[in-house]
């Protein structure tokens, strides 16, 4: 299990990404405009409550706020063993910051591929039990397809589309976009799925197949970008996708466009990490 392995500490420092008091809630919309994640007031905390029914911890709203709050400060700073610590003891209703502080730990500070994969599982496994007690949230299911669209890299495409996981991916991207058409994590993500199935098995196939279509992708990922245009990993990706479309025509074009994800300003650990990651493309 994940929560026993060793967790790397954050590489840099997280001085500038300590959102304390009322200043998590001040920075929430820059911090959450990929992921349409919502403030984790109250109000928001009895919402889910109720929607949880007896899967849903025993805390009242204020204090589920509080917990969800603390839980998404941690990520935030890169204290990410204890934002997935946080996550799991509330069981669905964390699984949202649980799966990314696991996700993004295991992308950026696990350098086993094992145990990457491992990680992946367990954040595939812990999104889905999300979706089936929490359907109407819409981060149960793009955490799903996040979680699953990693571990298919990590295992390979080629094999993830024979696991029949290229379309569990599919599924939850749709389930996503269909509740936030404005999910700008989402439409990258989508962007992926067409660019990865291409270049693994080209248009033709990819096409009658699954559905890929480079145009597709690339409008996935300029919608992204536009709604995203501070964020280091909307242009990361953007670059990636270039990259995978026509690896030998793009290449300048993807340089250009991980250097605006280096250049971008990180609000917090994990864009501290994708700029980071983004920078040593062009060392």
């Amino acid at each position: 299990m994940a929560a026993k392995s060793a967790w790397a500490a954050f590489p840099h420092d997280a001085k500038g990404y300590a959102y304390a008091g009322d200043a998590l809630k001040k920075a929430w919309p820059k911090l959450h405009a990929g992921d349409c994640e919502p403030f984790p007031d109250a109000k928001r905390a009895a919402v889910l409550l109720k929607a949880a029914g007896k899967s849903a911890p025993k805390l009242d709203a204020e204090a589920l706020a509080t917990a969800l709050q603390d839980a998404w400060r941690a990520f935030h700073a890169g204290d990410f063993k204890a934002a997935f610590d946080a996550g799991t003891a509330l069981g669905p209703i964390g699984a949202s910051v649980a799966v990314k502080a696991l996700g993004i730990h295991a992308t950026y500070l696990v350098d086993d591929e094992a145990e990457q994969l491992k990680r992946y599982e367990q954040a595939a496994q812990l999104a889905e039990a999300a979706v089936k007690v929490l359907p109407d949230e819409v981060n149960s299911y793009y955490r799903h397809a996040f979680a699953l669209g990693r571990y298919s890299q990590g295992l390979s495409i080629a094999k993830a589309l024979k696991m029949g996981i290229a379309g569990k991916v599919r599924e939850s991207l749709d389930a996503t976009l269909e509740l936030a058409p404005k999910h700008a994590e989402a439409h990258t993500a989508l962007a992926l799925y067409h660019a990865e199935i291409i270049n693994k098995i080209g248009a033709m196939i990819g096409g009658l197949t699954y559905g890929a279509k480079a145009a597709e992708a690339e409008k996935h990922i300029r919608e992204a970008v536009k709604l995203t245009p501070a964020s280091p990993i909307a242009h990361i990706e953007h670059g990636n996708v270039l990259l995978l479309l026509d690896e030998a025509r793009n290449e300048d074009a993807a340089a250009e466009a991980y250097e605006r994800a280096a250049q971008c300003k990180p609000l917090d650990a994990m864009e501290a990490l994708d700029a980071a990651w983004a920078a040593d493309q062009l060392a």
